[in-house]
């Protein structure tokens, strides 16, 4: 009875928890549809009475939503799979080839990205993009974007691949597969959870990431979701619900994307433990 007593008040917990982190997206959701400022203020977190689905409309277009979106999704999905090729690479050889000497060097030096807060190396990073002249240019963040993820998706990959067992590679040297064979026909495949994982993690923090957008592009066509918001928010700010239309449009395809593919994020997260 303890432990039904004990579960119960966990469930319970948990769906107060929640209903205090989705109250505040309830209320933004019903403002983007409400009709003006004055039906947002006299309920503002009740149902609208009536649906004004050209504020969606008027967002996507009059605060250039479209562009900013566009260029998030592109930028996140790039960098991310950037970010999979060279840390897939860099796991397979520290955990499938025989460097026993240099393998657990260069894993430490990695792991020592984690340690590092990013906010840290904006001014390092910002010189060598000027330097580069790559400044207002979207490879001054799809670079660091990708860099940045390294540390963490070689710490996931690297844990998955060390679970998997050898004599699946023993056979296919048998069947004739070379190392880069056994790389993308073998172990890849069989990395797929962690790799989504991997994507998946890398792609939100791209899709949220703020301060390089900001102070590396100026260029008004080449500004991602979260620096053009706070431009819409400064062009709209007195008409709250074309505002709320727009965060909905940036918080939305995050929420879908996650509740699609959490299962998959665990998965990975997970998979590495099974051998120790």
């Amino acid at each position: 009875m303890t432990k039904k007593f004990k579960g119960s008040l966990a469930h319970i917990l948990l769906m107060i928890y929640l209903l205090v982190i989705l109250y505040p997206f309830l209320f933004v959701l019903f403002s983007s549809v409400k009709t003006d400022n004055l039906a947002i203020a006299k309920n503002p977190f009740g149902f609208p009475q009536e649906f004004q689905w050209s504020n969606y409309v008027e967002a996507w277009v009059n605060a250039k939503i479209s562009t900013y979106f566009l260029n998030s999704l592109y930028i996140a999905v790039i960098a991310a799979v950037a970010t999979i090729i060279m840390a897939s690479m860099a796991s397979f050889a520290m955990t499938r080839m025989r460097f026993t000497k240099v393998s657990p060097v260069l894993y430490q030096i990695i792991i020592l990205g984690i340690l590092i807060p990013g906010n840290a190396l904006l001014l390092p990073v910002y010189n060598l993009m000027r330097t580069t002249h790559l400044l207002d240019t979207h490879w001054a963040l799809l670079i660091p974007y990708a860099a940045n993820s390294i540390p963490f998706s070689v710490v996931i990959l690297t844990a998955f691949m060390k679970s998997l067992p050898s004599e699946i590679e023993e056979a296919a040297v048998v069947d004739g597969l070379r190392l880069s064979g056994i790389f993308t026909r073998i172990v890849m495949p069989l990395t797929v959870p962690a790799l989504v994982t991997v994507f998946i993690v890398n792609f939100l923090g791209n899709w949220n990431e703020f301060l390089l957008a900001n102070y590396f592009l100026s260029e008004d066509s080449l500004k991602t979701l979260p620096v053009g918001m706070v431009g819409f928010r400064d062009a709209f700010n007195i008409n709250y619900a074309q505002m709320s239309a727009g965060i909905v449009y940036s918080v939305v395809p995050v929420m879908v994307i996650y509740a699609i593919l959490q299962e998959k994020i665990i998965e990975g997260l997970t998979a590495g433990g099974v051998k120790g």
